[in-house]
């Protein structure tokens, strides 16, 4: 069976144009990830965005995201994070799917399998909350699914990082996800998620998963600080993800890197 390619990015904190986020432009920047994964693989199937889509849920990053994204070529997957107000998002972005509760989370079908995402967005607070209505969607598509290998996405990791500061603000009723997940692991081809700013690549329960740098800004790798996150300016990445029946591989991309290339 034939590649498919997706992209996987995360993390865009827009604020509305022209404002800057901690002395940098995430509008910027955006529109420069935008340009790469258009330009070098614009063949991809589809993309996925993990969330924290604008920094403060303003309508009008919201605005800018959808036109920024419609330069792609392929279509897009949008999650939201803590950061993200659902009420706004789904405002601006009308044509996403919700479940029946009004969450923002579906199901896709493509050539490897099926492809899940989720909402762990829970209003008012920086962890990730999946409540008992989530988890029965989630029972359900996991049921409907049969046998079809499955690829997970979502904003909040499952399981600490290793990251003090971070690992606060998980996602804080894992378990709950955990035990509904508990008779699918072995479908479970990958599980993507966002948040944490930093590429950081493991299993979970036997289940590989991976996550990347944001569009703006990162979190430091500090193993030790629990008293504030600490923030970067490493460079911005996106991931190219090559899936077939048999592996995932996730390539990430430092897509304003211009170092000088050269034949070995």
């Amino acid at each position: 069976m034939a590649w498919t390619k997706l992209l996987h990015l995360t993390d865009t904190h827009l604020v509305p144009p022209g404002q800057l986020l901690y002395g940098s432009d995430p509008h910027q920047r955006l529109q420069a990830a935008v340009r790469s994964m258009a330009t070098e693989h614009g063949d991809a199937a589809f993309c996925i965005v993990t969330g924290d889509l604008a920094h403060l849920g303003e309508p009008a990053a919201y605005g800018a995201l959808q036109d920024t994204l419609a330069a792609l070529p392929m279509p897009v997957h949008l999650m939201i994070g803590n950061h993200d107000d659902r009420v706004a998002f789904c405002r601006q972005f009308t044509t996403t799917p919700v479940d029946g509760a009004g969450f923002v989370q579906q199901a896709l079908p493509f050539a490897q399998g099926l492809l899940l995402t989720l909402d762990t967005n829970e209003p008012g607070v920086p962890h990730g909350v999946y409540c008992p209505r989530r988890c029965q969607w989630l029972a359900d598509r996991l049921h409907d699914s049969g046998d079809a290998p499955l690829w997970i996405a979502m904003h909040h990791p499952p399981f600490d990082v290793g990251l003090p500061s971070m690992d606060a603000i998980g996602l804080h009723d894992a378990a709950a996800l955990t035990e509904v997940l508990a008779p699918h692991l072995e479908r479970v081809r990958h599980l993507f998620f966002g948040h944490v700013h930093r590429p950081i690549s493991g299993s979970w329960n036997g289940v590989a998963f991976s996550t990347l740098r944001a569009t703006n800004h990162q979190v430091a790798l500090d193993l030790s600080r629990r008293d504030a996150i600490p923030g970067s300016f490493e460079p911005p990445a996106y991931a190219v993800v090559l899936a077939d029946s048999r592996q995932t591989l996730v390539h990430s991309h430092d897509f304003l890197d211009d170092s000088r290339r050269f034949d070995l």
